[in-house]
């Protein structure tokens, strides 16, 4: 409704006839008249979703210029702020669209003391507004390396290790071996441990979040390791083991149903005797989904925040 109100402003979107792109859109957000904009997307779910939408898709803004960036703003502050930096030196008008709690205030408060805001419309708890092109590139972040890894903003446990992943790790038996699979692999931790293991003759990495699958790209070296940008929750493999760390949130809100279906299609894409190796937060309730789709389903010891589960022998429905 916001965009409705920019569209039928004074700012001009009507006279622009050139390249727009829309930068990380919700798969239901309303382009309105921009039918022909360029989405860009990352998320690999969504981008089929916008594909199938009739829209063209790219995972990073190409290097062009626009008449005009819409820049949707994310969970994270930063990456926000880096999208919008990109766009204000490639785009002739930029428009940041959010909700309050995906910072949008603070966007606002920093960019009107550094550029001359044109717009500003808000609308229960969400706000937009719009600024001409403008070097922004002081507000860009690095990538933040620790130990021997690198990770950007919005990927998930950005700047740290996830202490679900490390106990999971942690937790791996000692003779881990054949074809594995780490769904939902994220930046690389679990598979950079699952591969210390010399008996894994093959490692999948699928990772939905493209900006995530590049960092494991940095994250790992090891010929055994193969790439995927994809859903965990359709991919089709053949494997000895799965492992993972599945995600239970889409957006802010926790969605145990995801996890589950990870659990599913673990089970779909193991051998017969295959093993699946996951961790959890203790309040998720996967238990009824792990019996349903394994033979054996094991709890080995978690802590206070996290149960661990080995589940063997998938069964065939």
């Amino acid at each position: 409704e916001i965009l409705s109100g920019l569209v039928g402003s004074e700012m001009c979107i009507r006279d622009r006839s050139g390249p727009v792109a829309i930068i990380h859109p919700d798969i239901d957000f309303d382009v309105l008249t921009l039918s022909k904009a360029l989405i860009i997307q990352p998320f690999f779910p969504s981008k089929v979703n916008w594909e199938n939408k009739g829209f063209s898709c790219e995972v990073v803004l190409p290097s062009k210029r626009y008449d005009l960036s819409i820049v949707c703003c994310t969970r994270s502050r930063q990456q926000t702020t880096d999208l919008i930096v990109q766009a204000a030196a490639q785009a002739d008008l930029v428009v940041v669209d959010g909700q309050k709690v995906d910072g949008i205030d603070a966007h606002y408060k920093l960019l009107r003391k550094l550029v001359k805001v044109d717009g500003n419309i808000t609308k229960g708890h969400g706000r937009l507004f719009w600024f001409a092109s403008k070097d922004l590139s002081a507000l860009r972040s690095t990538p933040k390396r620790f130990d021997q890894f690198t990770t950007t903003p919005g990927v998930f446990s950005a700047g740290n290790i996830d202490p679900g992943s490390e106990l999971l790790a942690a937790s791996l038996p000692e003779g881990l071996k054949g074809d594995i699979a780490d769904l939902g692999a994220g930046w690389g931790y679990l598979s950079s441990k699952i591969l210390t293991h010399d008996l894994v003759s093959s490692l999948d990495l699928i990772e939905a979040d493209a900006t995530a699958l590049e960092c494991a790209k940095l994250n790992i070296n090891d010929p055994r390791a193969n790439f995927h940008w994809d859903d965990a929750t359709s991919w089709a493999g053949s494997y000895d083991s799965v492992i993972m760390n599945p995600p239970f949130h889409t957006g802010r809100l926790g969605k145990p149903d995801l996890g589950r279906a990870f659990i599913t299609n673990a089970a779909r894409n193991l051998r017969p005797k295959g093993d699946l190796w996951m961790v959890a937060n203790r309040h998720l309730p996967y238990e009824q989904v792990l019996n349903q789709c394994f033979e054996s389903v094991v709890e080995i010891p978690g802590d206070s925040r996290f149960k661990l589960f080995q589940s063997s022998r998938p069964r065939r429905k």
